[in-house]
């Protein structure tokens, strides 16, 4: 995918062939969408509010910090969440519940990732509602729901839609699959009930939320953490797959490292030979990293805790939604 990716942000000869299947696209998704909303393909209604996390693009915009902050807002509010989840690349057919302990490669590595902050419950599956009242019959006390990546998800109804935006990025070169990033044109953020920009400017109507984070665990003694500055001086290599790993490296260098930068794929499955730095004094990772390259890491790994930051308007706007009366119930 890396090759067509590269034809996402920018207009190419290759556009000839992909927009045509771009149109084919945008019809094809149009009409499902259309289907559900008339009733014709049938969708869930939960007994619990169902808050969506999603994006109209492909790849990684922060859906996952968000998903987590509004789980810890939701807690802190008087709230019992849980988080359901495709789980990329997991090859669960059942619903499951993810372990901190659990296996990246069978459940998906963001999921793992959202289990190992022991918040809330976390489950995964290719059957959302399925997976949705699995979550709820194996935990009761749950009474919202938070589905992490699902806005296109329309099988399973929702009280809130969140839409996740790169503000770096947005949306590319505007074009529907497979000519550009997105999954839905533009105007579907026109319908949700919250757009939330992921660095860069939020216009008018719009919640900006930020990464935050300067304290780093060592991967095989999480206990033991370190300040930037600890790193200051030493020959740093860092790896990111992750769906935009400049992000990443940005921020290291805002901490003052200088870091030799090693971009993956989104989703990569770490082998050893992925960490062997010989000249390195530390290998830093994200976190969705760091749970694919546990089995076989160093001391020399650290991985860096990020946790998004919002104005705290956004949990009242968020809790108006799905309370009857607007107010906290805490």
């Amino acid at each position: 995918m890396n090759w067509l990716e590269r034809h996402w942000y920018r207009i190419t000869p290759l556009h000839l062939v992909l927009l045509p299947l771009s149109f084919v696209f945008r019809l094809m998704a149009a009409v499902r969408r259309a289907l559900f909303r008339s009733g014709l393909l049938a969708s869930e209604k939960l007994p619990v509010p169902v808050i969506v996390v999603g994006n109209i693009t492909v790849g990684g915009s922060g859906k996952t910090p968000l998903t987590l902050w509004l789980a810890q807002q939701l807690l802190d509010s008087g709230w019992h969440p849980g988080i359901i989840s495709r789980g990329y690349g997991s090859q669960a057919t059942t619903p499951q519940a993810v372990q901190p302990s659990s296996n990246p490669d069978l459940v998906g590595d963001e999921a793992v990732l959202m289990a190992q902050r022991k918040f809330c419950p976390v489950w995964v599956g290719r059957d959302r509602p399925a997976v949705a009242h699995a979550l709820l019959q194996a935990h009761p006390e749950c009474d919202v729901l938070l589905s992490d990546d699902g806005l296109q998800h329309y099988r399973l109804q929702r009280d809130v839609e969140i839409a996740v935006v790169d503000g770096m990025r947005r949306f590319g070169n505007g074009f529907l699959l497979p000519a550009g990033p997105l999954r839905e044109p533009p105007s579907r953020l026109a319908e949700v009930d919250a757009i939330v920009v992921h660095g860069g400017a939020a216009a008018a109507g719009e919640f900006s939320m930020q990464l935050h984070g300067e304290i780093f665990y060592n991967l095989l003694n999480p206990d033991t953490s370190v300040q930037a500055a600890d790193f200051y001086g030493q020959r740093l290599h860092v790896i990111a797959g992750i769906g935009h790993p400049q992000r990443f490296f940005t921020h290291l260098n805002s901490l003052g490292l200088t870091v030799h930068a090693h971009p993956f794929p989104d989703h990569h499955r770490y082998v050893p030979d992925d960490l062997v730095y010989s000249d390195a004094d530390a290998i830093l990772m994200t976190e969705k990293d760091a749970v694919k390259c546990a089995a076989f890491a160093t001391e020399k790994c650290w991985v860096l805790r990020v946790d998004a930051q919002l104005d705290p308007s956004f949990t009242q706007h968020i809790l108006e939604r799905i309370t009857p009366d607007g107010r906290e119930t805490a």
